[in-house]
């Protein structure tokens, strides 16, 4: 189980997180930079600096916008998004969901409808870029579950099109609710509006208290993600840490939620279990044909879940199949060693198998990119290449 702890020290903003995540997996930059390109065009020139700061190693993502970028409106942004070929569609999924809270609380705070809401600041290239690329990072990490340390408050006004405003501004004050902040004495705006909606995101993938989740932990890598402020006694940083479960071998505790269906549509169900399949903490789902009472068929659905996220996907299987009671039990998973990679455009995963490493080629990728049975072969041949 691969779990990110975001570490704070200088606060949390859209192009930290980028520049964090990128600097974690650098293996991710070529089509993090094609992301960009294809978004932008020639709005903006995007590149990631890795030169040190203040005597620290990471990176600082560069968007250098030109003349002539205008406020948008959220349908702008979101049509911006989903026109991206190449922006998975995963991630561009998560990528409007960020969008769409941060035009709520911005909705909420004005009055307004959350239509009607004219981004300026959030609305320019870099913030749009680095929301997609929020997306893009979160989707590809392939990790499980997130926390994150307690956020600075910071302090003083800042200045927006609406006028100066006290720190947190009122739509990043909104989206916050419920997180843990602490006033480590330097003022400021700490947590931007794009920073506090990713956390927003996040928190749905949060274990109680956002802190790691419970059990032993091994850490594996560390990245760091500059701002452009200097702060007067830490570097303006956001470190996120890697960890892994029982070091991705032997065993991981899991949650085996089973329940038996015989009044509901097999199209009906189908929608609801792919529902059920995206919320987070499941790891798996899965369907099985069988004899019910009175000799009726019924399908036996079982979902594999992490321990933290038990409430919230109980919740989607009442709501998504017409089951009146769901079992519950611990089970003990055997994983290998495994990680993520991308060649082609294609996400590979992975596995250690005693002295050979499989390769497997996200289907999705595949399909996305080729349109018949010889080009996906193709395809998935070359990214699951070693060589």
């Amino acid at each position: 189980m691969r779990h990110l702890h975001l570490d704070p020290v200088g606060g949390i903003a859209g192009d930290m997180f980028a520049a964090a995540l990128l600097d974690l997996m650098p293996e991710l930059e070529p089509a993090a930079l094609d992301i960009a390109a294809a978004l932008l065009g020639s709005e903006a020139d995007v590149s990631l600096d890795r030169n040190p700061v203040g005597g620290f190693a990471g990176a600082r993502l560069m968007v250098r916008c030109r003349p002539g970028t205008h406020a948008r409106h959220l349908p702008d942004i979101l049509a911006m998004l989903e026109g991206c070929d190449v922006l998975p569609e995963a991630a561009c999924s998560i990528a409007c969901e960020i969008f769409t809270r941060l035009a709520q609380a911005e909705a909420e705070v004005h009055g307004k409808s959350i239509v009607a809401i004219h981004f300026h600041e959030v609305g320019a290239a870099d913030s749009i870029l680095d929301i997609a690329l929020a997306g893009y990072l979160i989707d590809a990490s392939g990790a499980h579950s997130w926390s994150v340390g307690a956020l600075p408050l910071g302090g003083g006004t800042v200045n927006t099109e609406h006028g100066v405003m006290p720190v947190p501004a009122p739509a990043t004050a909104r989206l916050l609710k419920g997180f843990v902040m602490c006033d480590d004495g330097v003022s400021g705006e700490r947590v931007t509006p794009t920073g506090a909606a990713i956390l927003a995101h996040l928190r749905t993938m949060m274990p109680a208290g956002s802190g790691a989740p419970a059990g032993n932990r091994v850490m594996s890598r560390t990245g760091t993600g500059f701002g452009f402020r200097t702060l007067p006694d830490r570097p303006n940083a956001l470190r996120v840490i890697e960890l892994l479960g029982a070091d991705q071998t032997g065993e991981e505790q899991m949650l085996l939620l089973a329940c038996e269906i015989d009044d509901q549509t097999g199209e009906d169900l189908a929608h609801g279990v792919e529902i059920i399949r995206a919320t987070p903490g499941v790891r798996d789902v899965t369907q099985i044909p069988c004899l019910g009472k009175k000799g009726r068929m019924v399908v036996s659905l079982q979902v594999l879940a992490e321990p933290y996220a038990r409430d919230t996907i109980c919740a989607a299987i009442f709501a998504q199949t017409t089951t009146l009671g769901i079992r519950e039990q611990t089970v003990q998973r055997h994983v290998l060693p495994r990680e993520q990679t991308e060649r082609e455009g294609v996400r590979v995963k992975l596995a250690q198998r005693g002295d050979t490493v499989t390769r497997k080629a996200e289907f999705d990728d595949i399909a996305r990119n080729s349109e018949d049975h010889a080009g996906r072969e193709a395809l998935r041949r070359k990214a699951e290449d070693n060589e």
